[in-house]
């Protein structure tokens, strides 16, 4: 596929998230990036019934840490971190094939360091209802793949 994504899940915690997210990767032909430690066993029961079914057609990529991630990175990859305390709008982000798109753990989502480090590179899906903590983090993920490839025109 020419828009050539990767989608990067640092520490996920919920299996159920992970295997949704595998198979919306599988579907729009993405690369799917672990980064450990996850909460949950690749054999899990739960991970298997949202997507690892899947799983064995799947491209993805395990890291040992965040810091052997960005070592693995590409030099002058495109990266876009996404996060509810970012102040741009996910939409405003001109997304390039290869694009490296960064979601944090479900709890707590990116580290305020990782955030401010990359500020410029740190996008939003907008919540109208100030009840609404946050989103899941796989409808977060299809939110962007598919405003990535809807850009990208593919």
């Amino acid at each position: 596929m020419p828009h050539n994504l990767h989608v990067v899940l640092i520490e996920p915690e919920i299996p159920t998230n992970t295997g949704s997210t595998g198979r919306l990767c599988l579907a729009t032909q993405s690369t799917l990036h672990l980064v450990d430690p996850l909460g949950f066993e690749i054999n899990d029961t739960q991970l298997k019934r949202a997507g690892l079914d899947y799983w064995q057609h799947l491209d993805v990529v395990r890291h040992a840490s965040l810091d052997a991630f960005f070592d693995f990175l590409p030099k002058e990859a495109p990266l876009a971190f996404f996060s509810k305390k970012a102040k741009t709008l996910y939409t405003e982000h001109r997304y390039q094939p290869g694009s490296y798109l960064i979601f944090g753990k479900e709890t707590k989502g990116l580290s305020e360091a990782l955030i401010n480090q990359y500020s410029n590179r740190a996008f939003r899906i907008p919540l109208y209802d100030s009840r609404v903590r946050s989103l899941n983090l796989s409808n977060a993920v299809s939110i962007v793949v598919y405003e990535a490839i809807r850009q990208l025109g593919l």
